[in-house]
């Protein structure tokens, strides 16, 4: 693809696209911050940021060691504290500094994280801070703490009061340091939905604020892993017929990701189809002397796995406190004690955690990739970037995150409400609702890389936000991004921006849809 290319005004409005700073005589040095941990999304995120960036900046990414920032033990935290600082000292030469923050990467306790956050953005000459989780001002449960210390539950009211503790500390605490940091230097913040910059900007106070979704693959990419992408290339599915429909879910196997409600829908669905599910446990949750993790034997419990139907009689008759269940010959023993008539072992398919190149090709493979995710307040999700880019059908359920997603990505996503397997059958049984997309989404590669450009370049005129003012950007000659305003589309809302100095304003109502009113922490 060819490089973006910008129109700008006088002055850079700091909440999207709009204006670009004047292209540099030399490339500026860029320090990036992140896990390189093959456990964790984000190192995926980072080496697609880098080969993103590499012709605009010249790029060093320093890897936190998450063995040294993990440790709970005091010495090795001694490490990771000197660990940060040989970070700092790096980092100081640079022209700009990206730190991929996801809080628990930097460390195990509250206070290690902020402690690092704060010498990391003391270190930046300049500063962007890419927020992969937000977190928000917590409530304390007073009701709760003084309920635990009423009945004696001590250790019950001191977790109430760590976890509130760490919470302040990691919203209040972060957005207080960031606040005080852009009085001298620039700071930028880069979010990947208008949730969070709504927050990022009213809530945290960051002056300069940019969002765009999670980015990964180029049409090149794309084109490379949709030609690889077979069956055979997965042994464990030579048995299938060529009829078999493959409905796919991806990630480590946890509790949020809803893979229940997934082999739920499977029992509406006609035996052709089969449900592959792409990922394992977590290394972290590997506990010595376990024979097997909760969460498989609840994903057994739903397929009717190695049960029978007198296991299931007499849960049941255990749970009403009925008469003890009999099993006489002329009843059918064999039905009962055989494997049960609902058992899906057959039409289930667990593939494991692959390396990136197989996992994405497990996903183009896949007639529907599926996201049945709970509700946990997450502010993105690379597979369904993922997902996306490679033109795949999405099925997702109703969480604010992707709903957010989607309004990056109009008719790109199909919705079925949280937990609602029936629905989800439906959907998976209907024709594909929107057509398949030709090319790369409306926001791309091109697009993020373009974020940041903006958010890392220095930023020169008023930081305040002027409706209407500024030439829309150009993004490449593809027509991938077509005419940008404010990072958004035409459709979309100028958002002003809240600093410390609004603290006394009487009101701001023009915050996006909801008329919200500014609030900075103290």
């Amino acid at each position: 693809m060819t490089p973006p290319v910008f129109r700008s005004s006088s002055a850079l409005r700091p909440e999207g696209f709009g204006q670009l700073a004047t292209a540099p005589s030399r490339k500026d040095s860029l320090a990036i911050v992140s896990t390189g941990s093959s456990l964790c999304g984000i190192a995926a995120y980072t080496t697609a940021l880098r080969r993103q960036l590499s012709d605009a900046f010249d790029i060093t990414v320093f890897d936190l060691d998450q063995y040294l920032l993990r440790s709970p033990h005091r010495r090795v935290r001694k490490l990771a504290d000197r660990h940060i600082k040989e970070i700092c000292d790096e980092i100081r030469r640079f022209d700009v500094v990206n730190l991929q923050l996801e809080h628990g990467t930097l460390g195990r306790y509250g206070r290690d994280i902020y402690r690092r956050f704060c010498w990391l953005i003391a270190a930046a000459p300049r500063l962007s801070v890419t927020f992969h989780t937000l977190v928000m001002p917590p409530h304390f449960d007073a009701t709760g703490f003084m309920k635990a210390l009423a009945t004696g539950k001590f250790k019950t009211a001191a977790r109430l009061q760590a976890d509130f503790s760490r919470a302040r500390l990691l919203s209040h605490g972060i957005a207080y340091q960031l606040r005080r940091t852009q009085r001298q230097k620039q700071v930028s913040a880069i979010v990947h939905n208008r949730r969070d910059r709504y927050d990022a900007q009213c809530l945290y106070g960051i002056r300069h604020v940019f969002d765009h979704p999670l980015s990964f693959l180029g049409a090149a990419e794309v084109e490379a892993i949709r030609r690889g992408a077979l069956r055979r290339r997965f042994a464990m599915l030579d048995d299938l017929p060529p009829d078999a429909v493959l409905v796919g879910v991806f990630g480590f196997l946890n509790e949020y990701k809803g893979m229940g409600t997934a082999i739920q829908a499977l029992h509406y669905l006609p035996d052709n189809h089969h449900l592959l599910i792409f990922g394992g446990v977590h290394p972290r949750e590997i506990v010595p002397g376990r024979p097997r993790h909760p969460y498989i034997a609840s994903l057994f419990d739903h397929a009717y796995m190695d049960t029978t139907l007198y296991d299931r009689m007499s849960a049941s008759s255990a749970q009403s406190k009925a008469a003890p269940l009999v099993v006489a010959a002329d009843q059918g023993l064999r039905e009962l004690l055989g494997t049960h008539p609902r058992d899906l072992s057959a039409r289930i398919h667990f593939m494991g955690a692959l390396a990136e190149e197989d996992f994405l090709s497990g996903m183009a493979i896949c007639d529907a990739v599926v996201f049945p995710y709970l509700e946990v307040g997450q502010s993105s999700s690379g597979p369904i970037s993922q997902a996306l880019e490679l033109g795949c059908r999405i099925i997702a359920s109703r969480t604010h995150t992707f709903m957010e997603f989607a309004e990056y990505h109009a008719n790109a996503v199909e919705f079925f409400d949280i937990g609602n397997h029936l629905e989800l059958a439906e959907r998976l049984l209907a024709d594909r609702q929107f057509s398949r997309r030709d090319g790369l989404p409306e926001f791309n590669i091109e697009t993020n890389k373009a974020t940041y450009l903006l958010a890392n370049s220095p930023i020169t005129g008023p930081s305040r936000n002027q409706a209407g003012s500024g030439p829309p950007i150009e993004i490449g000659s593809s027509g991938a991004g077509k005419e940008l305003t404010q990072g958004r589309s035409a459709r979309s809302r100028p958002i002003p921006v809240v600093t410390a100095a609004d603290r006394d304003a009487a009101s701001l109502t023009d915050v996006g849809s909801a008329g919200r009113r500014p609030l900075i922490f103290n």
